[in-house]
């Protein structure tokens, strides 16, 4: 199936939203849907529109799989709480870091990522509430990317030959395939979406497992979680599309107290980019980049060196794996 992309000039976002309602409300019918929330402005904005379709049969759900920013989970409840969306939230940690253990292959990490994401979780979950159908944020990126073998992302199900609902017994509705990130941005501040959530900088599916080069252990999450910190909080007013914090997997040599010290290496991206199809990187002040070296390798325990990408996408990516 080729997709026609509804660019952000196009788009008519209250239209636009009372069609797609109409369509998860006829693929429903009377029954239940789970939705897939995981704070990202894609899936915030097919959490609104769900609810509008469905009201209470649609059971939205926050997964921590122990991958995700500090407080995450906590936030993002509260958050929706606050647009009148009750999120439960499913605590999937050691699903997730049993499913990477051992790993190392970006392309093996993803694959255990679907698998524990639409089999081990919401497939329990699906099947646990009697729903036959999975909301979720897919975008037309995502899409392109994985179908043109750039990068594999976890939630391209249909557009790879596979067939959700005889692998893990339901179907899968995406309101957003069609749109790219300024579109979507564009209909979620026209649903009432907060600033602060339609203006996130995108976030990978696999979520810190992208951004980790190597094994993903909980210690190794850990560090970039700390590193992802202090890089969002320092870049958060730069205008920049996405910015990020990435784990090497080689230990490089560094000195402490006079002392050489073999630690981590963090490697930062800043991007500006329209849609995530190409990119350039932003050019930071030097003394930004001097302060977030600083910082990360002050904070973060085993850090000894920060470097920042120059590469543009193509041919570089904007997520590291």
């Amino acid at each position: 199936m080729k997709l026609r992309e509804i660019t952000p000039e196009e788009l008519n976002p209250e239209a636009y939203a009372e069609e797609q309602a109409r369509e998860i409300r006829r693929a429903v019918g009377d029954g239940t849907a789970i939705n897939a929330l995981s704070g990202g402005v894609d899936s915030s904005v097919v959490t609104l529109l769900g609810h509008r379709a469905l009201g209470d049969r649609l059971h939205t759900v926050f997964v921590e799989n122990g991958l995700m920013r500090d407080g995450e989970a906590d936030r993002i409840v509260k958050l929706f709480a606050g647009l009148d969306v009750k999120v439960e939230l499913v605590r999937a940690e050691d699903v997730f870091f049993g499913a990477l253990a051992g790993l190392t292959d970006p392309e093996q990490k993803r694959e255990a990522i679907t698998r524990a994401f639409y089999q081990d979780v919401f497939g329990r979950l699906v099947r646990g509430g009697g729903a036959k159908h999975l909301l979720q944020g897919t975008n037309l990126t995502d899409v392109e990317e994985t179908v043109a073998g750039v990068k594999r992302q976890h939630n391209i199900l249909s557009q790879l030959g596979i067939d959700p609902e005889r692998r893990y017994g339901y179907r899968v509705i995406e309101p957003v395939l069609c749109l790219r990130k300024a579109a979507i941005r564009r209909l979620g501040r026209a649903l009432g979406l907060p600033g602060e959530l339609c203006g996130r900088p995108p976030f990978p599916g696999p979520a810190l497992a992208a951004r980790v080069v190597g094994e993903v252990t909980p210690e190794r999450v850990a560090l970039i979680r700390r590193a992802t910190a202090i890089v969002e909080e320092l870049l958060e007013g730069s205008g920049a599309f996405q910015y990020l914090a990435i784990l090497h997997e080689d230990r490089v040599t560094g000195m402490r107290d006079g002392k050489r010290e073999f630690g981590c290496q963090v490697e930062v991206r800043c991007w500006d980019s329209e849609d995530a199809r190409t990119g350039r990187p932003t050019r930071l002040s030097f003394d930004l980049l001097d302060t977030m070296a600083a910082r990360i390798t002050g904070e973060v325990p085993g850090v000894v060196s920060v470097t920042y990408n120059v590469t543009t996408k193509p041919p570089s990516t904007i997520e590291a794996i």
